[in-house]
């Protein structure tokens, strides 16, 4: 009877054990047990990074509980934000303009020791188009430095033009007008673009904009219109109205939203998209002041045929003081989300439209988080980073993702010929229609153009419409939302794979194997027992 008993209660306790690690699996999905060592933190600033913000975000609150609230309202009124004290940390594309970049603007100027530069991810600025011929969307347009910034600055004004032309001798190129987009708040991406073009085309970009430097506040001339933000750039550009459109946005904007990017003919006379290598590549180049921010000149005039020029980094402002609504138990919160940034963060970089960073820069970036008030525990092992462009033991220096970027395809070189495989977010072939010869583009990344068929010659592109716009944010032809708030150029956060084997999966398991326990264990223990009640002497 005893024994009995016993048995029961070895089954029952089995039996509790697995039904408790399951329902504590149930309960994770809430939030993890030590989600109440976290405090909410808030930031503001860019739209350029903030595709991979809020995925970023979403992770920590599904696998740590952690609460990081984010506003894209634009570099500029992020950095505003930072020195005013109103959020814990501001994410911006430049640093702080002491010396004011918009004509009638105050300088910045944030308190001494108050705060430091961390990179958070590398990207390319890309040039999202919408175009046509013959009622069918092109997707393998190419575009020199040069065109671009005539584009920009309204010297040219019609898809036809013979400059545009000798770019893609593939295609026919049609009569059409052209709408340059650009950001009407003040934005990194602005200030990237501008910096480049003063750099690399300083008299059409003086001559333009009547400076000799970049600027956070695009002028708006002739038939450029003006949108406010990443979101409002691309979604003009993506709605039916915007054909004709072209603007300048991160890479991550026109792959989510369906569109293809322009290649950019480099100094070695290629024409490259801004995938993840190519960016990798072309920020071996970047100078790294002391404060962590780039110069990059020799970026733009990197001879690699695999660079991206308009590649560069953003950067999370960081506190170094308590101040404003900073404290330190929000120090704790930030320092583990910027670990994460750099490292687990980072394996999702591609997927998301950007560039993971190299190692010098985790380095340099966990040498900030340690200066942040309250986030002298977090765990910054390098060799525990997980990060994709180097190995535990690697050289600094070295980049896998660089080092392993493929080279451009021949039809990509400058000449008679023009690859025919679509960019970004807009896979299908473009076939020649023009007086060159088509080709595939090999190789590719995320987002990229690998292994298409060649296309043939043609009375006009036969790429499929691809732009998709169900259930987006629709806009007027003003570019004002019409529609939907659920803005698929941008804000809803992407659907990646799950990070790893987490705390719930591995409580999943342990409860499973106890269930089967609780069945397969007792009717054993029983046989057992009563074997042993047979033995002589029992």
């Amino acid at each position: 009877m005893i024994r009995t008993t016993a048995r029961r209660l070895a089954a029952a306790a089995i039996s509790a054990l697995a039904l408790g690690a399951l329902l504590s699996v149930g309960a994770g999905q809430t939030g993890p047990a030590h989600a109440a060592s976290y405090v909410a933190i808030s930031g503001s600033g860019s739209t350029w990074s903030q595709n991979a913000l809020d995925q970023w975000r979403r992770n920590v609150a599904t696998n740590y509980g952690m609460q990081v609230n984010y506003s894209g309202t634009g570099s500029s009124a992020g950095r505003t934000d930072f020195i005013n004290g109103g959020v814990d940390f501001a994410v911006s594309e430049i640093p702080f303009q002491t010396v004011p970049d918009v004509p009638g603007a105050q300088p910045e100027n944030p308190e001494a020791g108050s705060f430091a530069y961390m990179p958070i991810v590398a990207g390319g600025t890309s040039f999202m188009y919408n175009l046509k011929i013959g009622g069918k969307r092109v997707t393998n347009l190419r575009l020199s430095g040069d065109t671009i910034t005539k584009i920009f600055t309204n010297q040219i004004t019609n898809w036809n033009d013979k400059a545009i032309a000798a770019d893609n001798p593939g295609l026919a190129m049609p009569n059409k007008s052209i709408t340059p987009v650009v950001r009407s708040d003040g934005s990194g991406s602005t200030a990237q673009f501008t910096l480049w073009m003063s750099k690399q085309y300083q008299s059409q970009w003086s001559a333009f904009s009547g400076r000799s430097g970049l600027t956070s506040q695009y002028p708006v001339k002739g038939a450029i219109k003006a949108q406010n933000g990443s979101l409002g750039v691309a979604g003009y550009v993506s709605q039916s109205y915007g054909e004709g459109a072209i603007t300048y946005v991160e890479y991550s904007y026109a792959m989510k939203s369906g569109f293809p990017v322009a290649k950019v003919l480099n100094a070695s006379g290629y024409y490259v998209e801004p995938t993840a290598a190519s960016v990798a590549v072309a920020l071996m180049r970047a100078g790294i002041n002391s404060d962590l921010t780039q110069n990059l000149d020799n970026v733009y005039s990197n001879g690699d045929p695999r660079n991206y020029p308009l590649s560069s980094y953003s950067y999370m402002i960081v506190p170094l003081k308590v101040r404003g609504i900073f404290t330190e138990q929000k120090g704790t919160t930030l320092g583990t989300f910027a670990s994460y940034m750099l490292c687990e963060g980072q394996q999702q970089a591609s997927a998301l439209g950007y560039s993971p960073l190299p190692m010098n820069l985790v380095k340099a970036g966990f040498t900030q988080i340690a200066r942040i008030p309250g986030a002298s525990g977090v765990n910054v092992d390098i060799n525990k980073c997980n990060n994709p462009t180097f190995k535990p033991g690697q050289s600094e220096n070295d980049n896998v993702l660089a080092q392993t970027a493929p080279q451009p395809a021949a039809c990509d070189k400058k000449g008679p010929d023009q690859c025919t495989t679509g960019t970004a977010g807009a896979k299908g072939d473009t076939a020649v229609s023009g007086s060159g010869k088509g080709g595939s583009a090999s190789g590719g990344a995320a987002g990229g153009s690998g292994g298409a068929s060649s296309g043939a010659g043609g009375s006009g592109a036969t790429g499929g419409d691809s732009s998709s716009t169900g259930g987006e944010a629709q806009y007027d032809e003003n570019g004002q939302l019409i529609g939907s708030t659920n803005a698929g150029a941008v804000s809803k956060p992407y659907e990646l794979p799950s990070d790893g084997f987490g705390g719930p999966q591995i409580a999943m398991v342990i409860g499973a194997l106890l269930l089967v326990g609780a069945v397969i264990l007792p009717p054993l223990l029983s046989r057992r027992m009563r074997a042993a009640d047979r033995r002589p002497g029992s």
